[in-house]
């Protein structure tokens, strides 16, 4: 009897389609993912439009500022992310792609402006890393280390400028005192006392606490044994505050403020020192209240000390806030996010 043809279409065992091909016959799919793709864009609009007023007085106030000195502040804010970029693959033990390693660390700094403390740009950085192959757990002690890092290198940093530059040292007390004095110390002591209540009393939690902390100092034993992991992620952590105090220093040159570059670069790390621990969408509102107070103790007048804070606020996320939104889009179209 001869064998008859199979219909392929009919065949209980046919194969299944590959997954792209059902991602593309589905339309719910496609519309998600462009979604997500405006979804950057969207979130730029809806910023710009709460925040108008800052915008239209950082113009007018920079209309009459050195241009050149507001290029070199732009060129610091893009080498930030390249220090970023750093510190990130000196977290990670695999080798990452450096051109999407920046790239990423550019929509990261976009990211960082809508979420509060980091947590945009930790988000996209381990999504990044997810795609890259790192385990979630292994993506997670990354962050946990570069932030770690970056904490701990600004401290050095300030260190050098009190004894290497006295004179750059603002005419006002840098430690907190009195009540101030009491609830960072509470912090202090709280923070780790929260930790272990949660892990002694939410037992799904204790399984990826574990999970964590191993790879964490797991990674950070074998990284810091590799001299090609310790030097970006130490170098780039040293380098990435004193690139941000450099864009406050451009624009203060630009705009003429009666200081010195070590004083311009001292007042930043100052300022974000003393306001880093305000959890605000990319350091937004404590960096500048305390900056602006912190450039009128060196003697600069209060309207030249807004707007030095105003342009670096533009150089910092009003310039590249469009660029870093794009940027995150097209890694979202490409599938690196």
């Amino acid at each position: 009897m001869p064998l008859l043809p199979l219909d392929e279409t009919a065949a209980p065992h046919a194969q299944p389609p590959p997954r792209e091909d059902v991602r593309r016959r589905l339309p719910g799919v496609t519309a998600a993912r462009r979604a997500v793709v405006l979804l950057p864009l969207l979130l730029l609009a809806v910023w710009a439009a709460l925040d108008r007023r800052a915008v239209q007085d950082g113009a007018v106030r920079l209309a009459g500022a050195d241009p050149w000195w507001l290029l070199v502040g732009l060129l610091f804010t893009y080498l930030g992310a390249v220090a970023a970029a750093c510190v990130r693959q000196g977290a990670i033990r695999e080798r990452l792609p450096t051109g999407p390693l920046v790239a990423s660390q550019i929509a990261a700094g976009a990211a960082n402006h809508v979420l509060p403390a980091s947590i945009g740009a930790h988000a996209v950085t381990v999504r990044f890393l997810l795609r890259q192959g790192v385990p979630l757990p292994r993506a997670t002690a990354s962050i946990a280390l570069y932030s770690l890092v970056r904490a701990v290198a600004k401290t050095p940093v300030v260190l050098v400028f009190v004894l290497a530059a006295p004179s750059a040292a603002p005419p006002v007390r840098l430690l907190p005192q009195g009540r101030t004095l009491v609830l960072a110390a509470a912090g202090l002591l709280l923070a780790p006392l929260a930790a272990a209540a949660l892990y002694a009393f939410v037992r799904p939690l204790r399984r990826p606490a574990l999970d964590f902390v191993r790879a964490a100092l797991t990674d950070a034993r074998l990284l810091h044994a590799r001299p090609g992991r310790v030097l970006p992620l130490w170098g780039g952590a040293v380098a990435a505050p004193l690139l941000q105090a450099g864009v406050v220093a451009s624009v203060g040159t630009a705009l003429g403020v009666p200081m010195s570059w070590p004083q311009l670069l001292f007042a930043f790390l100052a300022a974000s020192t003393a306001a880093g621990a305000v959890p605000a969408p990319g350091g937004i509102g404590p960096v500048d209240a305390a900056l602006v107070f912190t450039l009128a103790g060196y003697g600069t007048p209060l309207p030249l000390a807004t707007a030095t804070v105003i342009g670096y606020r533009a150089l910092t996320v009003w310039v590249p806030l469009l660029p870093g939104m794009l940027v995150l889009s097209a890694l979202v179209q490409r599938k690196l996010l």
